[in-house]
């Protein structure tokens, strides 16, 4: 599934709007991905992402950059060969896309706010 547009609170996906964090892939989405610790990324928050087994992890950290993803979540996907990538939202979406027109199994984890 490819993102048509992400902006402050909202993304869209296959042309519908969501307004709670996701998580998207070619083919599934959890349209309201909740972490233990708000603004933080876990090892217990990406259980699904680790199930897809997927090449990339791009986090979208929100607008400003306000989530942080744990060390061990990132020392965890490594060790796994999966190429991890933090970046503010609306560019990380941009690189979803174009990792998944290049035919990538790549995941977006995204916050949709600050």
């Amino acid at each position: 599934m490819f993102v048509d547009d992400y902006s402050f609170g909202r993304i869209v996906i296959n042309g519908k709007t969501y307004r709670n964090d996701v998580i998207v892939s070619r083919d599934w989405l959890n349209s309201n991905w909740w972490r233990k610790e708000g603004h933080v990324v876990s090892l217990e928050d990406i259980r699904e992402i680790l199930e897809r087994n997927p090449e990339v992890v791009v986090f979208g950290t929100g607008a400003y950059g306000a989530v942080k993803v744990r060390r061990e979540v990132i020392d965890e996907l490594e060790r796994r060969g999966i190429e991890v990538i933090c970046e503010p939202t609306a560019k990380a979406v941009e690189i979803y896309n174009r990792l998944l027109k290049e035919g990538k199994k790549v995941v977006l984890a995204a916050h949709l706010t600050c």
